[in-house]
């Protein structure tokens, strides 16, 4: 089965070229104390889901390390991980003493940016976490988008949809790195005008709008620029309109929202998506009756 990614690996950026060298061949593989595995300093990857650790940990107490990590010697005996942090992490919760490892003779400058390109390529990263990686390739190994969109096999199109994420807000941004919004949602908002963001946002998560919904809310932001606060920001209201809505909210699953006027007069606004969205509020109605 054709192995899923980002691209097609440390190849594309280094050659395989074996003469030239600044990467060279794989040296060895070593059975390395863990004691003498440290991390690399410049690690992409900043989050470790803690749960996950410990099931690979079980499993590695099970089934041993089935997957050698990769290292390099660095100083003091000490040997500098390529990659693989994760299992040496999970290796050290499960007790072992010792860790299978791949060791490579690789600059400092080239270690770095493997360690970028491995962790570009896994499929447990947040979109915000590859959009740094590739941030930091571009700035820190001297690349183009066009270049980085052909080291790593993605389309240049794919490339500047995830270097666009750095430029939403970080309220924007820790939305997407904590799960509370996809990539598709972040895409979308970042479609919207810079100081409407925020409260493009926040609807989203508080209604929890489709990725289609936000499109929508963010085409009318620019279709009507002039009705943006009237259309996004959600007015506050007193306590007894929320639990409206929410006693409304067990008939209705589409979204509903209340529209006061000046006059102190409104609206209740329930949407519905066809015909047969009717149909259901009517059989709710009488089984209720």
């Amino acid at each position: 089965m054709k192995q899923k990614g980002l691209g097609r690996g440390l190849d594309a950026i280094f050659g395989s070229d074996p003469v030239d060298a600044k990467l060279k061949p794989m040296s060895q593989m070593a059975e390395i104390e863990i004691a003498d595995i440290i991390p690399n300093p410049t690690q992409p990857r900043t989050q470790f889901d803690e749960e996950a650790l410990d099931e690979l940990a079980d499993s590695i107490r099970q089934l041993g390390v089935i997957q050698p990590v990769t290292v390099k010697k660095g100083d003091g005996g000490k040997y500098v991980i390529i990659s693989g942090e994760r299992r040496w992490r999970a290796a050290q919760r499960a007790d072992l003493k010792t860790l299978p490892a791949y060791i490579r003779e690789v600059d400092d400058e080239n270690l770095h940016a493997m360690a970028l390109v491995e962790n570009i390529q896994r499929q447990d990263l947040n979109a915000i976490e590859i959009a740094l990686g590739m941030q930091r390739l571009i700035d820190e190994c001297n690349l183009t988008q066009d270049a980085l969109s052909e080291k790593v096999g993605k389309k240049r199109s794919s490339v500047s949809n995830y270097l666009r994420l750095l430029k939403l807000p970080d309220e924007v941004q820790l939305a997407l790195k904590e799960g509370l919004i996809s990539m598709g949602h972040a895409k979308a908002i970042a479609g919207a005008p810079a100081d409407q963001q925020l409260r493009v946002l926040k609807r989203c998560i508080k209604k929890g709008l489709s990725v289609r919904q936000v499109e929508e809310l963010v085409r009318s932001l620019s279709e009507a620029p002039g009705k943006e606060a009237q259309n996004v920001e959600d007015e506050e209201y007193p306590e007894s309109y929320l639990k409206l809505v929410e006693q409304l909210e067990k008939f209705f699953s589409q979204e509903i929202s209340i529209k006061r006027a000046k006059n102190g007069g409104g609206k209740i606004v329930i949407g519905f998506t066809d015909d047969r969205d009717i149909e259901q509020f009517i059989e709710r109605f009488a089984k209720r009756s």
